[in-house]
């Protein structure tokens, strides 16, 4: 028996580099969302090409500024995961900016990461008591095979944020590359209540 939507929140996409523009599965995610009556938003961060970590931060401060906290989820892919922790690490009150109820963040990239168009991100903040306090619940997933997690994301994010994480096997970067199009694990996810991704 199929699982019965069950969730209805606003879901914040949050893309990387590049922008997750057509065929990605976080586009082909806002459209079966906003086919079922759901909400999505997505912070507007002008040049994906050339991302900059403050204006990226204002982009998204500025789309979370008039959601419910405790009521919307957040979907965040490859540099989009990292902008996330930049912005939890620095809410200062919680009053600051709403907070989730859920955020998903997906193949985030090493934090030794040495690419030059995405340096002003690197390293990301690992701060566990930020991470935490940033929304109810924060799941990690990334591919067995992500060529920007050589050491894999238990050992680059989920040790060290003590984060639940979830290993696609031969995922690689999660990304149309890797042949994520459309993805029904994150699909299901947005549907149901739960934090655990499988």
């Amino acid at each position: 028996m199929p699982r019965r939507p069950t969730r209805t929140v606003p879901t914040v996409v949050v893309p990387g580099l590049n922008g997750s523009g057509e065929g990605h599965w976080q586009t082909w995610l806002e459209e079966q969302l906003r086919e079922a009556g759901r909400e999505t938003v997505r912070p507007d961060f002008g040049d994906h090409d050339r991302p900059e970590l403050a204006p990226w931060l204002a982009a998204l401060r500025a789309t979370l500024a008039p959601l419910p906290a405790d009521g919307f989820d957040v979907v965040a892919h490859s540099l989009g995961a990292v902008l996330w922790l930049h912005h939890v690490s620095t809410v200062a009150d919680p009053g600051d900016s709403p907070r989730p109820a859920r955020v998903l963040l997906v193949a985030p990239p090493s934090p030794r990461t040495r690419l030059e168009a995405v340096a002003g991100f690197f390293p990301p903040p690992l701060d566990v008591d930020r991470v935490r306090r940033g929304a109810d619940g924060t799941v990690l997933v990334a591919g067995s095979d992500d060529p920007y997690l050589p050491n894999g994301i238990a050992a680059e994010y989920g040790l060290p944020l003590k984060m639940a994480t979830t290993v696609v096997p031969d995922g690689g970067h999660l990304n149309t590359e890797s042949g994520y199009g459309p993805w029904p694990a994150v699909l299901d996810w947005c549907r149901r209540d739960n934090l655990a991704f499988f």
